[in-house]
C-alpha cells in the first residue's frame, strides 16, 4: 500500500465515522421528543414527592415495586462493558474493535442512571447522603452504592482513554466540525500526537482499567443479589443469585448491544464497518449467555422446587400456574428459550432477524426483573387479616409507571449525546487495523 492510498484510506476512515458529527434537524427533533418526554415523567416524580409514595402501588406488603425492578435491570445492562471489552477484549477478539465503544457507551449511559433509579424508591430522598455519612458496613446498600459509583468511574475512564487520539483526529483533521466544539476536542485530547511514548502509556492504563473492571462488574451485581439473597423469603433465599444475576446481566447487555448496532449502522451508515459479521458473532455471544443464563433459571426453580417447603411451594405454585404464570411463561419461552433456538440457525444472526430477537430478549429481561421482585413479596409468611386487597396484591399506578420509564428516558439522552459529538466507532484504533501506523498531526 502505497503513502497516497493511506491517505486516502485514512481520509475516508475518518470521513465515515465523523460525519454525524454536526446538529441538524433529525437531532433536534429526537432531543426535543427525548425532554418533552422527561419533563412529563419528571412532573408524575413531583407528584410522588409531593403526596408521598401511596401515588405508586407499594403498600405494606409489596414495598419493593417497580422502581427496584427497574433498579436491578439497569445494573444488569451497564455490566455489558465489562463483557465485551474486558473479558472478549482481553482474550484478543480483534472483531470487537468497532463495537466496544458501543458497549462501553451503554455501560456508562446504563451504570449513570442506575444511581439515580434507587432515589425513585425513596419516600426522603434527600436523606440519601446519610448513607454516605451513616453508612455501615454490615448494610449491601453501602456496598452496593460503593461498587457501582466505582464501576461508573471505571467505565467512564474506559470510554475516555481510546477517545483521547480520536479527539486529536478530529480536531486537526475534519474542517466541517462546528466552530464552538473545535476547543472541546482540543482540549479532551490532552496534545496527543501519536508519539510511541503516548500510545504506550494509554494502552498500559486502558489494560489495567480493564483487569479492574472485571471484579468491579462482577461485585456491582453480586452485592445487587445479596440485597435479595440475605433474606428468608421464599423466592430470594438462594446462594446462586450472584452468578444468577450476572449471567442475566450479560444476556440483556448483549441484547442492548446489538439493537444499537443496528441503529448505528443504519442511522450514521456504518454499514462497511458493522458487518453482518459482527451481528453473526454478536449472536453467538447472546447465545452463549443465554445458555447458562437458562442454566441458572433451572437451577433457581429446580432446588425449591425439589425441596418444595411450604412457602416455596405457594411461590412455584404462583409463578407456574396462578396469576403470574402468563408473564412467567412468555418470559422464560419468548425471551430466553425462543432466541436461543433461533439463535442456532446463522439466518437469525442476521442484522433485522437478531434486531427482533434482541428486542424480545431485552423486554423480557425487564419483565424476569419484576417477576424477580414482586411476586414473592405477596406471600409473607405471617398470615394476612383485615387488611384491603391492594395491600398485599401489587398493581403499579400510572404515576408509578410514568417515573419508571423516565430512567429508560435519562439512558437513550446520555447515549444520543456521547454518540453525536463522538465517534461511535473507534476511529484511531480503526486507522491502525486498516494499516495505517503513522498519522501526521501536523
Amino acid at each position: 500500500m502505497t503513502m497516497d492510498d493511506n491517505k486516502m484510506t485514512f481520509e475516508k476512515i475518518t470521513g465515515d465515522l465523523t460525519h454525524h458529527i454536526r446538529i441538524n434537524k433529525g437531532f433536534l427533533a429526537w432531543m426535543g421528543f427525548l425532554t418533552v418526554s422527561l419533563l412529563v415523567c419528571l412532573y408524575a416524580y413531583s407528584l410522588q414527592l409531593r403526596n408521598g409514595l401511596g401515588v405508586a402501588g407499594i403498600r405494606d406488603y409489596v414495598t419493593w415495586g417497580m422502581y427496584l425492578a427497574n433498579f436491578v435491570f439497569f445494573v444488569a445492562a451497564s455490566l455489558i462493558g465489562m463483557l465485551i471489552s474486558a473479558v472478549l477484549g482481553l482474550i484478543g477478539m480483534k472483531w470487537l474493535t468497532p463495537i466496544t465503544r458501543i458497549a462501553e457507551t451503554i455501560a456508562v449511559a446504563f451504570a449513570a442512571v442506575a444511581g439515580l433509579v434507587i432515589v425513585s424508591d425513596m419516600g426522603r430522598p434527600e436523606r440519601l447522603a446519610y448513607v454516605f455519612i451513616y453508612g455501615r458496613p454490615q448494610s449491601p446498600i453501602l456496598w452496593d452504592v460503593t461498587v457501582i459509583t466505582t464501576y461508573f468511574v471505571l467505565s467512564l475512564l474506559l470510554l475516555f482513554l481510546p477517545m483521547i487520539a480520536d479527539m486529536a483526529i478530529i480536531h486537526r483533521k475534519v474542517a466541517t466540525l462546528p466552530s464552538w466544539l473545535k476547543p472541546v476536542y482540543k482540549a479532551l485530547s490532552l496534545n496527543f500526537t501519536d508519539h510511541p511514548a503516548q500510545n504506550k502509556i494509554i494502552n498500559r492504563a486502558i489494560r489495567i482499567l480493564l483487569i479492574l473492571l472485571i471484579p468491579a462488574a462482577l461485585s456491582i451485581h453480586t452485592v445487587t443479589s445479596w440485597l435479595f439473597a440475605v433474606t428468608s423469603r421464599a423466592g430470594w433465599d438462594s446462594t446462586i443469585f450472584g452468578p444468577y444475576f450476572v449471567s442475566g446481566a450479560f444476556v440483556a447487555g448483549s441484547a442492548a448491544v446489538i439493537i444499537a448496532m443496528f441503529f448505528f449502522r443504519r442511522n450514521y451508515k456504518l454499514e462497511d464497518y458493522l458487518t453482518d459479521m459482527h451481528f453473526n458473532n454478536m449472536g453467538k455471544v447472546l447465545a452463549t449467555v443465554s445458555l447458562v443464563y437458562l442454566y441458572f433459571n433451572i437451577n433457581e426453580f429446580l432446588v425449591p422446587g425439589y425441596k418444595l417447603k411450604r412457602a416455596d411451594a405457594v411461590h412455584l405454585q404462583e409463578l407456574f400456574a396462578g396469576k403470574d404464570a402468563l408473564m412467567f411463561w412468555i418470559v422464560q419461552i419468548g425471551g430466553l428459550i425462543l432466541p436461543i433456538l433461533f439463535l442456532l440457525f446463522r439466518r437469525f444472526r442476521k442484522p433485522l432477524p437478531i434486531l427482533l430477537i434482541s428486542i424480545a430478549v431485552l423486554i423480557a429481561a425487564w419483565f424476569k426483573r419484576y417477576l424477580i421482585v414482586i411476586p414473592t413479596q405477596e406471600h409473607p409468611f405471617l398470615p394476612i387479616q383485615h387488611v384491603p386487597h391492594n395491600f398485599v396484591h401489587y398493581s403499579p399506578t400510572l404515576i408509578e409507571t410514568l417515573i419508571t420509564i423516565a430512567p429508560f428516558i435519562l439512558v437513550l439522552i446520555i447515549i444520543t449525546l456521547i454518540s453525536k459529538f463522538f465517534p461511535v466507532i473507534p476511529l484511531h484504533e480503526t486507522a491502525r487495523e486498516k494499516g495505517i501506523e503513522h498519522i501526521k498531526f501536523d
